[in-house]
């Protein structure tokens, strides 16, 4: 049962409780993408210029996409300001766990009008996923000189503050009590503490990588200018860290960190308590 204070479980219009993404994915089309809108925050749909009942512009070109196929527990939307742009505005990926949860897969954001850093292709243009399959150093260079995180090939909207709360909305709705993820880097397990996550694993290398950039400690010593992204001074920020852990760093793959939200609870988890803010980016 829901535990968010005015929450009610979430039901089909023929009265059937609904209780994981599987289930929602049985209904028609119509039905289920108006359940999928929930957690669409209205800032989204403005940006984009749709009504919030069909996602249709004007002239009916329409600009969210769902894909939550019949028989499988799994949900992405794909929303675009226009078919010409080459990123979306918002992805995000949903999936159901043997455990009866939702993972929060995956959740991309980013600004259409910002300038763009080639930071998800080899040299030779080939996507190199998320860098695992090769860097492109220039580009990266010039993505953490404009403020950006590592992956990150535009700025964003600030627009995963008013999504995540619908998002825990819609998974209380359910009846479901944890959201799991997985984050892809450093900053993205920082930047899930503030929403109350705690750790599935990895809290242990995340106060590791705390004490290791203190004075006197292995990571901090690393940062010895040899590289760009191993600069003095860059233990100091969430950013900084996460651009020399980027770089190699730590001398271990990024692996392993795996998180969860028990809905309604803030775990109140801090793995980088003495950070300075990051400055604004533009």
């Amino acid at each position: 049962m829901p535990r968010l204070p005015g929450n009610e479980q979430l039901v089909s219009r023929s009265g059937k409780p609904l209780g994981s993404l599987r289930e929602i994915n049985t209904l028609d089309p119509e039905e289920k993408e108006q359940i999928y809108r929930l957690f669409l925050p209205p800032r989204l749909l403005s940006v984009l210029g749709v009504e919030r009942e069909s996602f249709t512009a004007v002239g009916g070109v329409r600009r969210v996409e769902f894909i939550a196929p019949a028989g499988l527990g799994f949900t992405r939307v794909v929303a675009r300001r226009s078919a010409a742009d080459r990123d979306p505005l918002f992805f995000l990926e949903l999936s159901d766990t043997a455990y009866h949860q939702i993972e929060l897969s995956f959740c991309i954001i980013t600004d259409p009008d910002a300038p763009r850093f080639e930071v998800d292709v080899d040299a030779a243009g080939r996507d190199n996923w998320f860098a695992s399959l090769g860097r492109n150093i220039p580009e990266e260079l010039r993505a953490m000189n404009a403020g950006l995180f590592p992956n990150q090939v535009r700025r964003g909207m600030r627009l995963f503050v008013e999504f995540f709360p619908l998002f825990e909305r819609f998974v209380d709705a359910l009846g479901v009590d944890i959201i799991t993820a997985e984050p892809l880097s450093y900053d993205n397990a920082i930047r899930y503490e503030k929403y109350g996550f705690d750790y599935l694993t990895g809290q242990t290398l995340m106060r590791r990588i705390d004490e290791e950039f203190q004075p006197g400690g292995k990571l901090y010593g690393r940062l010895d200018g040899s590289t760009p992204f191993r600069q003095p001074g860059m233990e100091r920020t969430v950013r900084g860290r996460s651009w020399a852990i980027h770089d190699g760093i730590l001398h271990e793959p990024w692996d392993g960190v795996q998180i969860y939200k028990s809905v309604g609870v803030c775990a109140g988890v801090t793995t980088f308590p003495g950070r300075e803010p990051e400055p604004e980016v533009r």
